[in-house]
């Protein structure tokens, strides 16, 4: 069974940073392209970052490109999400997920909700003005 555990969420002053982590087991995770995505209060869930299986390739949304970096760590199964310059509309609740189809990255196919079919429990961030 495919598990997707995240952590290092909290509460943090505007400006500050957060280092989010997903640790992932049950299927080759190495074949697997991964997400970062997030939900408001109130607001539908929305793309934030991904990577490709093999890491060589990144995608950020507007809104956090240049203040977050996507990584992972294929021989430790995890991926992580840096969070810099955060400002009080980052907040909300942060999931990783993973891609439903092997080996494949396409900035499209990345920013679509439908893409995942495998998602954690969610870390919430909340920032501070």
């Amino acid at each position: 069974q495919v598990q997707l555990v995240e952590s290092g969420g909290g509460l943090v002053q505007a400006g500050g940073s957060l280092r989010l982590s997903c640790a992932a087991s049950g299927r080759a995770f190495s074949n697997y392209a991964m997400g970062w995505l997030r939900q408001a209060p109130g607001k539908e869930r929305e793309f934030v970052s991904a990577i490709s299986y093999a890491g060589g390739f990144t995608y950020y949304a507007d809104s956090v490109k240049g203040r977050f970096t996507i990584s992972r760590d294929n021989a430790k199964n995890a991926v992580y999400l840096q969070m810099n310059s955060l400002k009080p509309d980052d907040t909300g609740v942060y999931y990783c997920a993973q891609d439903k189809q092997r080996v494949r990255f396409t900035t499209q196919a990345m920013a679509q909700i439908g893409t995942y079919d495998i998602w954690g429990q969610g870390t919430q961030v909340t920032v501070s003005s």
